[in-house]
């Protein structure tokens, strides 16, 4: 049966189920496209354009106002491909419990405005197109002053050909006034294949990151609409077991973003050792590090946002390049009950 044909299935059973037990059924669809020009050859690090569409239809039941059941498919395809690899289709199938303040997920649900918190040094841009599901549980809790939220992602199932790998995280921040503190936290794990011989099997590697900021938001309180300024430590560790130990870079960061109108600039500072950092952004492996975006956001209006971007990649001896567009258009409808 192929993926249309069992999205179609769900749909139909959830459907079903509403009728049946008098539960209200809803409807979304999102989508996603983008060019994404990457010139970083002066730097030595890989160039290339990244452009496609994605659409992510969903029908979801809501058994009361805390339970909820999602179903649907999210659909990529790459501009100017022709072969099935650049044609991607990931089921989306997850449960969402919603009540006073706490928000859990499990299943294959979208990463979409769940991990907006977290640092691209940590967790690179890239994932938004190739990775736009998390298979796994996250849970998360926010008040007005507080927010914390842990998760877990399982990348590959450990079998015969392919090594057990996932992903796990915590991020947080506490609001006090304009004055807030945050953190993110990454670890990646990739593990051995299934019953391989121990002395053919590839050494286990845990590889991770962890940021922790204090910053100053000014948004509504001056003529500009958004003001934020942070800066705080960022540390790295790596390990190859039973081939090295331990390995924790560390370094400064400091961001700032200004936003007038559909006007908008963000600026990144790094200074410090190396980092290697498997799924963060590859300029962060440079001691010294400014990322410096000048953007205008041309389309907003309910539920549709587009960006333009143009960064410039400052490191030693060289200034890389990347224009980026992305437009993002979320639709949906909530059915009543039937009475």
């Amino acid at each position: 049966m192929s993926a249309l044909r069992r999205l179609s299935a769900l749909v139909t059973v959830l459907l079903a189920l509403g009728q049946a037990q008098a539960q209200d059924i809803g409807w979304n669809v999102y989508f996603h496209g983008f060019a994404d020009n990457r010139e970083y050859a002066k730097s030595g690090r890989y160039s290339q354009s990244i452009l496609g569409v994605r659409v992510a239809p969903e029908a979801n039941l809501s058994l009361d106002s805390t339970h909820f059941l999602h179903g649907g498919v999210n659909l990529l395809h790459e501009f100017g491909s022709k072969k099935t690899e650049s044609r991607q289709i990931s089921p989306t199938i997850y449960y969402n419990y919603k009540r006073r303040g706490h928000d859990f997920y499990i299943g294959m649900f979208p990463r979409k405005d769940l991990f907006s918190g977290y640092h691209r040094a940590l967790l690179n841009d890239t994932l938004d197109y190739y990775h736009p599901n998390i298979e796994g549980l996250l849970w998360r809790y926010g008040s007005n002053t507080f927010h914390q939220q842990v998760w877990i992602d399982w990348t590959s199932r450990q079998t015969e050909k392919d090594r057990e790998q996932f992903m796990a995280g915590i991020s947080g921040r506490v609001n006090l006034g304009i004055v807030y503190f945050s953190h993110n936290v990454t670890l990646w794990h990739n593990a051995g294949k299934k019953n391989e011989n121990p002395e053919n099997n590839l050494p286990i590697r845990d590889n991770g990151a962890a940021i922790a900021k204090m910053g100053i938001d000014f948004s509504g309180r001056s003529f500009l609409d958004s003001l934020d300024i942070n800066a705080g430590g960022l540390v790295a560790y790596d390990r190859l077991r039973g081939v090295y130990d331990w390995r924790i870079p560390k370094g400064f960061i400091t961001d700032l973003y200004a936003e007038y109108k559909k006007v908008f600039i963000a600026n990144t500072f790094y200074s410090g050792e190396p980092l290697a950092i498997v799924y963060g952004d590859q300029f962060y492996t440079a001691e010294l590090y400014d990322r410096l975006e000048l953007g205008w956001k041309p389309l907003q209006y309910k539920g549709l946002e587009s960006k333009f971007t143009l960064s410039f990649h400052f490191t030693r001896g060289a200034i890389d390049n990347q224009q980026q567009f992305t437009l993002q258009y979320n639709i949906g409808r909530l059915y009543p009950r039937r009475r």
